[in-house]
C-alpha cells in the first residue's frame, strides 16, 4: 500500500476515533487530513471513488454506520470532496440561571 494512503487511513481512523468516544477534534486535524485526501487525489495515488470509499470504511469502523445512515444518503452533498463528515456529538445543555426570573 501507498505511504501517503496508509497515513491517510491512520488519520482517518485516529479523528473518527475521538469522535467517536465523544471527544472534540481540531479543525486543523480535520482540514490537514482534508489535503491529504486532496493531494492523493491530485497526484493520482487514488480516485475520489476509491478515496470516499476509504473514507467511508474507516467512518463504518469507528460508528458502526455509514455517512449515509448518519446524514442521509445525499451525504456527499452535505460533505463534498475533500471534506470529511467529522462532526463531534451535541454536548448536553444545562440551564444556568432558574426560571424564576
Amino acid at each position: 500500500m501507498n505511504t501517503l494512503l496508509r497515513e491517510i487511513e491512520l488519520r482517518l481512523d485516529a479523528l473518527f476515533a475521538q469522535l467517536a468516544e465523544g471527544f472534540d477534534a481540531p479543525p486543523a486535524q480535520r482540514l490537514r487530513l482534508e489535503g491529504l485526501l486532496e493531494a492523493a487525489a491530485l497526484l493520482g495515488i487514488a480516485t475520489q471513488a476509491e478515496l470516499e470509499a476509504v473514507l467511508t470504511e474507516r467512518y463504518c469502523a469507528a460508528f458502526s454506520c455509514s455517512p449515509a445512515e448518519d446524514f442521509g444518503a445525499q451525504w456527499q452533498r452535505l460533505f463534498p470532496f475533500p471534506q470529511i463528515p467529522a462532526m463531534q456529538r451535541r454536548a448536553p445543555v444545562v440551564p444556568s440561571t432558574s426560571d424564576d426570573l
